[in-house]
C-alpha cells in the first residue's frame, strides 16, 4: 500500500458516529439543499467569479485567466442541473416514504441565493428548516462557511427567530456514500485491467483517491486531536484516508493493489502551502516508478462539477495519456439510488414521526468514532440564536 497517511488503526464500529444533538430532532416542514452555485451561462462566469473571491481584492483581469475551464464549457457549471436531478431525485424518494417535506435550494455563490431561499421558506409559513449541504466531509469550506453563511444571511434577511435550521451531519463514513464508491471502484480497476490486457501490458495498476486540496495551515487547526493522533495526520485527510482504506478492503478487486490519497484544484499564491500531492504530479511519478495504470476515484465530491470535468478529465487524463499510462476515472455518487435512498435515511435521523421517533438512520460502513468533528475542537459549532 501507498498512501499519504498511515493507516488508521483498528476500531470498534458498534456505535453511530454521529447523532443528532438535543433538540435538532423535530418536525422540520422544509428541506435546503445548500451548495456552492455555479455559473449559467458566459455572461455568469465573471461575476460568479467574483463572488467565490469576494474580499480578496482579484481584479478582473485574473478572474478572467481562472475563467477558462467556464468559457471552454459555454460558460455553465455542470453543478446546477446536477443539483436540480438530486433534488428531484430526492424528492421522488421522499414520496415513495410518504413524507411530505418541500425541498428548495440555496447557494452560496450563484442564483438561487440563501437570502432568496430563506426568504422564499419563510413565505411558504416554515419555520424548521433541516439543512443538506453537498459535501461528505466535515471542513471548514463544507460545515463552518456554511454556518456563518446562514448566520450572515438570516441577519441580512431579518429572518433571525423566524428561522430555525439544522444543517445535517458529515455522510462520509456512511454507506449511503460507500457503497456507490465501492461499484465505482471495482468497475475502474475492470476497466483498467482490460485496458493493459489489450495492449498486452503486465504492468501494475495504482488507485488514486482524489480530492479537493485545501491550505495545510487550515488543515491543521481542525481538531479534534484524537484523529490526528490515531492517523498521523491532519483531520481533513485522515477522513478521506479512512475511507480510502475502507473501500480497499471492502473491494475485492482491489486486493494487493497500490492506493494513496491526491489532491487537487490547488489555488493562490504559490509559495502559500497546500495539501499535496497533486493528482498530476503523482501521476508522472507513478509513471516513473513503473505503474502502468491509474483509477482515479474523486470521492472528494458529490458530483461531477466543473474542477471534476476540467481536473480530472481533462488534465489528469492528459497527463495520464503523456505517460502512457492506462486512465480510468470513476464516476461520483451524483443520483445513484443508493446515494439518494441513504441521504433520506441520514435526514431521516433528525425528522421526527408522529410519535416522536425518528423515521430512519444512516448505516455506518467506515469503522471509526467521528462524533465531535463538528463540535468543539472540530469544525464549528450547531447554529444557535436562529
Amino acid at each position: 500500500m501507498s498512501s499519504t497517511a498511515p493507516a488508521a488503526k483498528a476500531l470498534p464500529a458498534d456505535y453511530v458516529a454521529q447523532t443528532p444533538a438535543e433538540g435538532e430532532r423535530r418536525s422540520y416542514t422544509a428541506i435546503l439543499l445548500a451548495s456552492f452555485g455555479g455559473p449559467e451561462g458566459q455572461d455568469d462566469v465573471i461575476p460568479f467569479l467574483r463572488n467565490v473571491t469576494r474580499g480578496k481584492g482579484i481584479p478582473d483581469e485574473r478572474l478572467e485567466e481562472v475563467a477558462t475551464h467556464y468559457r471552454a464549457n459555454d460558460g455553465i457549471s455542470p453543478i446546477n442541473e446536477q443539483n436540480r436531478d438530486l433534488i428531484a431525485a430526492l424528492e421522488t424518494e421522499l414520496a415513495k416514504r410518504e413524507i411530505d417535506i418541500p425541498i428548495y435550494w440555496g447557494n452560496r455563490n450563484w442564483d438561487p441565493y440563501f437570502a432568496d431561499s430563506f426568504k422564499k421558506m419563510h413565505q411558504g409559513g416554515h419555520r424548521d428548516v433541516l439543512v443538506l449541504v453537498t459535501s461528505a466531509y466535515a471542513g471548514y469550506s463544507s460545515n463552518d462557511q456554511y454556518l456563518e453563511d446562514f448566520e450572515r444571511t438570516l441577519d441580512e434577511t431579518g429572518l433571525r427567530g423566524e428561522l430555525n435550521l439544522v444543517k445535517v451531519r458529515q455522510f462520509f463514513y456512511d454507506k449511503a456514500f460507500t457503497k456507490p464508491n465501492e461499484e465505482f471502484l471495482s468497475a475502474g480497476l475492470s476497466d483498467v485491467s482490460k485496458q493493459l490486457s489489450e495492449k498486452g501490458s503486465e504492468g501494475k495498476t495504482k488507485v488514486l483517491f482524489v480530492t479537493h486540496s485545501i491550505p495545510s495551515a487550515v488543515a491543521e487547526r481542525q481538531g479534534p486531536a484524537r484523529i490526528k493522533e490515531l492517523f498521523g495526520t491532519d483531520v481533513y485527510t485522515a477522513q478521506h484516508q479512512a475511507i480510502a482504506d475502507y473501500l480497499m478492503q471492502a473491494v475485492p478487486e482491489a486486493k494487493d493493489v497500490d492506493y494513496q490519497v491526491v489532491f487537487q484544484s490547488r489555488s493562490g499564491s504559490p509559495e502559500t502551502p497546500w495539501l499535496e500531492p497533486d493528482i498530476n504530479d503523482q501521476i508522472e511519478e507513478d509513471a516513473q516508478n513503473g505503474y502502468a495504470g491509474v483509477v482515479v476515484v474523486p470521492f472528494g465530491f458529490v458530483s461531477d462539477h466543473m474542477e471534476v470535468i476540467w481536473d480530472l478529465d481533462t488534465e489528469a487524463k492528459e497527463t495520464a495519456e503523456e505517460q502512457g499510462l492506462a486512465f480510468h476515472r470513476a464516476p461520483t455518487v451524483g443520483v445513484h439510488p443508493e446515494f439518494v435512498s441513504g441521504l433520506v435515511d441520514i435526514m431521516g435521523e433528525y425528522i421526527t414521526g408522529a410519535e416522536g421517533q425518528p423515521l430512519a438512520t444512516g448505516e455506518q460502513t467506515v469503522p471509526g468514532d467521528w462524533s465531535d468533528l463538528t463540535t468543539d475542537g472540530g469544525w464549528g459549532t450547531p447554529l444557535q440564536g436562529s
